[in-house]
């Protein structure tokens, strides 16, 4: 009997140490959408690139005009690589045959300072 609690209580502290030790602090991340504007038809030749202000860039290094001056997606992705944001996912969107094609690059980057909602 003894050893039956004695191998419970060695198997109760395994679990909850272990599930203590992996509990990692959670990471905040501040999402910047990029709008890239292609002409249709022509091998993805940029048109014009696009940055609404954010709540993002507030406060960061790079600026909406600095995305805007990137004459293509290898520049764009070379210059948020450079001021280390991390490329998330890429969105299409086309209306017509001869319409420019809209892309929606999302990047995001990592915000210690960031604090989580207050529920």
């Amino acid at each position: 009997m003894k050893i039956n609690i004695l191998l419970i209580t060695i198997a109760a502290t395994l679990f909850t140490t272990s599930s203590l030790a992996q509990e990692k602090p959670h990471t905040y991340y501040d999402f910047l959408e990029v709008i890239v504007v292609q002409k249709a038809n022509n091998r993805g030749i940029i048109k014009r690139i696009r940055v609404e202000e954010q709540p993002a860039l507030e406060g960061k290094i790079i600026t909406s005009k600095g995305i805007e001056k990137c004459k293509g997606t290898s520049q764009l992705l070379n210059y948020m690589n450079q001021h280390r944001w991390e490329f998330v996912d890429r969105k299409a969107i086309v209306s017509g045959e001869n319409d420019p094609v809209w892309m929606s690059y999302i990047f995001r980057k990592p915000n210690p300072t960031k604090k989580p909602l207050q529920q």
